[in-house]
């Protein structure tokens, strides 16, 4: 089947909020919205209070607000709590599969602690967004049945320290993501986000893959998604704006890392779940030169959660939602 092109960008604003609660309700759904968040107190309460005003406390749309917490020196589970979501620790879910972190980490682990059968996932760190986000990813997952992921479409400005609009956002995106689609998977480059952070997909598939732990999380679901159901199962949807704050361009490097040992997993071509981590040198300038220093880049991935113990995925005691 040919894949869609980009005029097939679904359009939010053609399904009513109505549509989507009795589609929810034919189908016996039930809809979880997952946050990963890692020191993210500044902005983590208001993403959470916007979501839970508007599709649980007004619409009934979604049954569980949850946010995974990893590992944050901040103030971000109580932000996150006081605004009404559920909050787990990551470090306390499936303890006995050994520590690691990551933003896959996170989404792989609420797998563990949540009961819906349709999963829309936000990024913690959203300065210009809307609850739109929600209904939108949720659309095709409700509406139309062949449908197992939903990516987000949207413009993405770039915002400097100050706030200011510098530059289009989605650098990692631009220079490692497509060139790799284009050269290994080209009947996805009319994917036009492939890593945004905004994306859906049903239980029974995400369930299914094995989960890179960091940043390869959304190339991955892209991937499995294909080979599992053909590239028809991935829908895209107009968000319209969305902007997160800068990330330093150093912290890319890591990032465009976990992106690719996830695509060569999958292309067979090195085992990155082997290969557990990867030793990234960079250079720093300093007065007569450049300085050396290395970072440890995890490019492990976790198994199915189908495949685990459904009865020792939580320990009750320690979930940090009280």
């Amino acid at each position: 089947m040919t894949p869609a092109s980009t005029d097939d960008v679904r359009d939010p604003t053609t399904w009513s909020v109505e549509d989507l609660l009795a589609a929810k309700h034919r189908g016996g759904h039930h809809v979880t919205v997952v946050i990963p968040a890692r020191d993210e107190e500044s902005t983590v309460g208001s993403v959470v209070e916007v979501v839970r005003r508007a599709w649980v406390d007004e619409v009934p749309l979604v049954d569980e607000l949850v946010v995974i917490d990893s590992d944050s020196v901040d103030a971000t589970a109580e932000r996150a709590r006081s605004a009404g979501a559920i909050v787990h620790r990551a470090c306390d879910i499936r303890p006995d599969l050994g520590p690691a972190q990551g933003k896959g980490e996170a989404l792989w682990k609420a797998l563990h602690v949540t009961t819906g059968d349709v999963l829309a996932f936000l990024d913690a760190d959203l300065i210009e967004w809307g609850p739109h986000f929600v209904p939108a990813l949720l659309g095709p997952l409700l509406l139309e049945p062949g449908i197992q992921l939903v990516k987000a479409v949207y413009h993405r400005p770039l915002l400097d320290a100050t706030g200011r609009e510098a530059e289009t956002g989605g650098r990692v995106t631009e220079l490692v993501a497509r060139p790799l689609l284009a050269l290994n998977a080209p009947e996805l480059a009319h994917i036009i986000q492939p890593l945004s952070g905004e994306w859906a997909i049903r239980r029974s598939a995400f369930a299914r893959m094995f989960v890179p732990v960091g940043y390869g999380v959304e190339i991955a679901a892209l991937l499995d998604t294909t080979s599992a159901h053909g590239p028809e199962a991935i829908a895209q949807v107009d968000l319209g704006r969305r902007a997160h704050r800068h990330h330093r361009h150093d912290t890319l490097g890591p990032m465009a890392v976990q992106v690719m040992a996830a695509v060569e997993r999958r292309l067979g071509e090195r085992s990155a779940t082997d290969a557990g981590v990867v030793a990234l040198r960079q250079f720093d300038p300093v007065e007569g030169g450049f300085a050396a220093r290395w970072r440890q880049v995890d490019v492990a991935e976790r198994p199915p959660a189908i495949s685990l113990d459904p009865l020792a995925e939580v320990d009750p005691r320690r979930r940090d939602d009280s």
